[in-house]
């Protein structure tokens, strides 16, 4: 009973900063294109600013994401869930406030800063979160209903943008963002921390971490903060199960592609179809529906019957299969036909968001680490997707502003977008190699591999 009420409120917590995070998203262009280019349903330096960002922000999470899954085993998840809630408001109440050009590159600065930590923490750790008070068998169908309640707040945030002006928008998210901190403050209680650490602070003496390893008399140096998880640490938890680097490839182009989607389809649409702040909610208000009816309905029905692996292949060739859609769109209404595609593509990604992350692949590597490694192994996962948040935009983002000016070689607007499916078929294909063994006993840190 403590473990439901425990997720209950962790559910919560995850609805409310969701539908905050969701709700601004069908508006984001409309006012990045209105602060940019007022008046043209084309801006290529639009495209190159957004991309840009998101290149920072994959730097910082590629940083980030490990160091915030090591830090959370040892000081709890409540702790480092406070950080990313926080510094998620404040770009919010910029834009709430206005949406003037010299307010526009304000919010853009704060939000490539905050994002290097928010983007994806708050889900990274939510899946730790389930990983900690769930039994191994039971994790898919958890991590689903977690996955589930994120599309719901899609649903529900996206919803209110339709019946909302873009300001009122932002001012709604704010609002919102706020709650959901006071929410997980106040109800959600902490998780499993380690009784070694609980009572330290994270400024730590060198020798103290390499205590257990070297009886070295060699003086203490003092840290800012406990050593982040190294490359070779990562190398070492890749090295914990063949399943577990195969999930790690097929994050990794299954992000490259999904990044590299959203990089492009948004700006594709209003080039080709005029697309507005409406037209966007609508489209992802099917997907988010769909994705809800296939986490809801379709996850614990087939979850027990197919396995995770096979759900995962499934997902991913419907994954891939609506972005080739996306790419050929010739009339209006095919976006609203390939959208449909999310109830089967949500086993592997849930919402047409790219925050949302691999419900499958996140089950299947949480079962090859042991119970105080779960903050690793998701925030390893985390830090391979962030790779793929860097390079993706760097790829996708010139081919998207060079085919949909009047410079491009031949006409094929939505030709970026069909190669960003052409890596969601990589990640389909690696998908089907997974053949995955429960290892929770296995241990992937050892006297070298250091420990945050």
């Amino acid at each position: 009973m403590g473990s439901i009420s425990r997720l209950s409120h962790l559910f919560m917590t995850v609805f409310l900063h969701n539908f905050s995070t969701y709700m601004v998203i069908p508006a984001i262009t409309d006012v990045t294109m209105s602060a940019l280019c007022p008046g043209q349903d084309e801006c290529s330096i639009a495209i190159y600013l957004t991309g840009f960002q998101q290149v920072v922000i994959g730097l910082g999470t590629l940083v980030m994401m490990p160091l915030v899954g090591n830090l959370s085993d040892k000081y709890g998840r409540k702790a480092l869930i406070t950080l990313p809630m926080t510094l998620a408001i404040t770009p919010l109440a910029i834009l709430a406030y206005s949406r003037t050009r010299n307010f526009f590159y304000f919010y853009f600065v704060l939000k490539t800063l905050t994002a290097m930590v928010c983007e994806g923490s708050v889900h990274c750790l939510a899946l730790a979160y389930v990983a900690d008070n769930i039994p191994e068998g039971q994790r898919v169908s958890a991590f689903g209903i977690l996955t589930g309640i994120g599309s719901a707040s899609f649903v529900c945030g996206t919803l209110a943008t339709h019946f909302l002006s873009t300001s009122s928008t932002f001012q709604v998210a704010a609002t919102v963002a706020i709650l959901g901190l006071v929410y997980m403050r106040i109800f959600l209680p902490e998780s499993i921390i380690d009784s070694s650490v609980s009572t330290q602070p994270l400024l730590v003496k060198e020798a103290e971490v390499d205590a257990t390893c070297s009886n070295s008399d060699a003086p203490a140096k003092i840290q800012v903060i406990r050593p982040m998880p190294s490359l070779g640490d990562m190398l070492s938890l890749l090295k914990t199960s063949p399943a577990f680097s195969q999930a790690a490839i097929v994050a990794f182009f299954n992000n490259l592609g999904d990044v590299g989607l959203h990089t492009s389809l948004m700006y594709y649409l209003k080039a080709s179809f005029h697309f507005n702040k409406d037209q966007f909610a609508d489209l992802m208000l099917i997907a988010g529906i769909a994705g809800t009816i296939s986490q809801f309905l379709l996850m614990p029905i087939l979850g027990p019957a197919l396995g995770e692996e096979k759900l995962l292949s499934i997902g991913l060739l419907f994954s891939c299969t609506h972005m080739f859609l996306y790419a050929i769109s010739w009339c209006y209404w095919v976006p609203y036909a390939a959208a449909m595609f999310s109830i089967l593509m949500v086993f592997s990604s849930p919402c047409l968001n790219r925050l949302c992350s691999d419900v499958q692949i996140r089950s299947i590597a949480s079962k090859q680490v042991g119970p105080s490694e779960q903050g690793k192994a998701q925030g390893c996962i985390s830090g391979i997707m962030s790779i793929a948040n860097v390079i993706s935009p760097l790829a996708f983002t010139p081919l998207t502003a060079l085919f949909l000016s009047d410079a491009a070689p031949f006409h094929f607007p939505g030709f970026s977008i069909m190669c960003a499916g052409f890596a969601s078929t990589i990640a389909f294909l690696q998908s089907t190699m997974i053949r995955a063994e429960p290892n929770s006993l296995h241990k992937a840190s050892s006297c070298g591999s250091l420990e945050a």
